[in-house]
């Protein structure tokens, strides 16, 4: 039998949520304008990002989605916009609680479709920390999804030592997703911000857990790498070779960076059979999960199709598009019946309310 599709690269922002967060900030909160049929503007603390996609908010669409691409169940994380280092610690902390509450409100609506994990103020560690050992133990989330630096700082920041411990000891899965990338100056056209600054600001901080010596102090954390990796894959060799001829990568680092390296995990958006193909062959299918960064347009829409056209077995296959994420976040029974064929990918309303188009979680 069929194992269900998980997809373990998918944000969210509902309605409700931003309801809630306006109540808490209305001047930094997110505002949707201009919503039409297919997008909206979405504006949060005065940066606007326009033609944000209908289903990010609309849990209707999102569900016709997901049927129409085959997934059975996403793992939510926020979107990146909401993260916040920049703001007052305590604001962003605030922020995280509501979306973290609204997070586990959809899996405990939809157990059959949504896992998801937590946001946190990553720029005051301690309550980076807190927020995720309450987001895990008390919310049910299943890890986090954390920029890949913090208001400039990079991962290896000793300040940061207490989230690494924390997610560590709670088994947490991280997925470490492009934000204020670097070299901006110098992406403004052509949108290479998106196209070069976020595959490269991910292999900063891929580069700065590996050579600031975080994954070898804690060797068990589960650290995704969104959009393939960024650089990483296709650049080892160099990390390798630059730690074994310079002495400026083992200052923190006193062993071959091969051990880190191999304990990342990659998501399968790299938009292109052959440069997936090569992920696989070189980390292994174990290593390498479904995802869309559904609902933009940045994504891969059509990730299940690409893994099911690639030319590697088909338990390999079953690995990428499911066996991995089950083995790092588990899933509920609910969520083990997708793989039933009376599941059809239908779009069952129970749980949600409806209004127009749209739908929502009962506040």
């Amino acid at each position: 039998m069929a194992q269900p599709t998980i997809d373990i690269h998918a944000h969210i922002l509902t309605e409700d949520t931003i309801r809630f967060l306006q109540r808490e900030a209305p001047k930094v909160a997110p505002k949707l304008s201009d919503v039409d049929d297919r997008f909206g503007t979405l504006d949060v603390a005065g940066h606007g990002y326009r033609n944000f996609p209908r289903g990010g908010w609309d849990l209707e669409r999102r569900l016709q989605d997901m049927a129409a691409t085959t997934v059975d169940i996403q793992v939510l994380s926020v979107c990146p916009q909401t993260f916040l280092y920049a703001q007052p610690a305590e604001l962003t902390a605030a922020f995280a609680r509501i979306q973290n509450e609204q997070l586990a409100k959809l899996v405990k609506a939809r157990p059959d479709r949504f896992l998801a994990i937590a946001t946190l103020p990553m720029q005051s560690p301690k309550h980076a920390a807190d927020e995720l050992r309450h987001a895990m133990r008390v919310l049910g989330l299943r890890g986090a999804q954390i920029g890949s630096n913090i208001a400039g700082k990079n991962l290896d920041d000793p300040e940061l030592d207490p989230v690494w411990s924390t997610a560590a000891e709670l088994g947490a899965f991280i997925l470490v997703h492009p934000i204020n990338v670097a070299g901006a100056d110098r992406l403004s056209s052509y949108y290479l911000t998106n196209l070069i600054g976020n595959p490269l600001d991910t292999t900063i901080a891929a580069a700065s857990l590996v050579f600031g010596g975080v994954l070898e102090r804690h060797p068990t954390l589960k650290i995704c790498l969104a959009h393939g990796g960024g650089f990483v894959p296709y650049q080892a060799g160099r990390f390798l070779h630059g730690w074994h001829v310079r002495t400026e990568p083992k200052r923190n680092l006193s062993i071959s960076p091969t051990d880190s390296l191999q304990r990342f995990y990659f998501d399968t958006i790299v938009h292109s059979r052959e440069a997936l193909e090569f992920l696989v062959g070189s980390t292994g299918a174990a290593r390498v999960m479904l995802g869309s960064d559904y609902p933009f347009d940045m994504g891969t829409p059509d990730g299940v199709s690409q893994v099911r056209g690639l030319s590697i077995a088909a338990a390999d296959q079953e690995t990428i598009l499911g066996g991995a994420a089950r083995r790092l976040l588990g899933t509920s029974p609910a969520q083990a019946s997708a793989a039933n064929p009376k599941f059809a990918h239908t779009v069952p309303q129970a749980g949600l309310r409806t209004s127009g188009s749209k739908a929502a979680l009962e506040p």
